[in-house]
């Protein structure tokens, strides 16, 4: 493996790379009005893995070859290693900063990349929902490691673009990943539960009340009474079928659907 420098590597194309791509909604959008289309779901098959949606801001830890790492949105590099100032948008990299420190002392051969949802204080307007006094949380909900990055590096931007939206990145399976959480001491997003494709709820009632069953309030709270939660990932164990459940998508249709009352 060629050596890796952070101080000469193209970071636009390092963002690209690192990006966390959309995951679709359980049942599809409607492109016409945005609403959710009561025939078209997701299709899973065999065991399905249930986790908290957090409401928060997607958040990324790059750990590079070089032992450097860098801190990032979901969209751009806010930080990295050795910086002076750092960008201070949503407060993500006070929130990451000591973590991404510890672990690059695990670098590899390879660029491993942590997604975490950063949530509490003032991140989103859901804030109020984990915290009254405004703490700052965040919660392991996937890996990346990318081990052959060297070619992609010098892939062009729509290249890599594609790759990673057309599911090109190797994310950690389900073991891996609580794995890797427990051996770094990271508190992941919680499992609620793991259920057969087959029990998974089709139409939109049904789906609404199974968020509301698996899910009363959320799990993360940070500090006094835990309000609403955002919603249910759900994943299949080796993360090749994943898909996001809102509460606010369904309660939206429930109210076109009642003529917006």
């Amino acid at each position: 493996m060629p050596n890796f420098d952070l101080r000469t590597a193209d970071l636009r194309v390092l963002n690209s790379l690192t990006k966390y791509p959309s995951i679709p909604t359980y049942h599809a959008l409607d492109p016409r009005d945005g609403g959710l289309r009561e025939d078209e779901v997701v299709g899973f098959t065999g065991a399905v893995t249930l986790t908290e949606k957090v409401d928060g801001t997607n958040s990324r830890i790059i750990v590079t070859p070089d032992g450097g790492y860098l801190i990032g949105s979901r969209e751009e590099l806010l930080y990295a290693r050795g910086d002076l100032i750092g960008n201070p948008a949503l407060g993500i990299v006070d929130a990451l900063r000591e973590l991404a420190e510890r672990l690059r002392a695990e670098a590899g051969d390879g660029i491993t990349v942590w997604y975490f949802e950063v949530y509490g204080g003032k991140v989103t307007g859901a804030s109020k929902q984990y915290t009254g006094s405004r703490r700052v949380g965040q919660r392991l909900f996937d890996v990346v490691e990318l081990d052959g990055y060297a070619d992609l590096l010098e892939l062009p931007a729509e290249r890599i673009a594609a790759w990673r939206d057309g599911g090109g990145q190797p994310f950690l399976d389900e073991s891996a990943l609580l794995d890797r959480a427990r051996a770094h001491d990271l508190a992941a997003v919680p499992r609620l539960a793991t259920v057969d494709a087959t029990e998974l709820p089709r139409d939109l009632d049904k789906t609404y009340a199974f968020l509301a069953d698996r899910l009363p309030h959320t799990l993360v709270a940070l500090d006094g009474t835990p309000g609403r939660s955002e919603g249910l990932v759900l994943r299949t164990a080796d993360r090749s079928v994943i898909a996001k459940a809102r509460f606010q998508d369904y309660e939206r249709a429930r109210r076109r659907r009642s003529g917006g009352r």
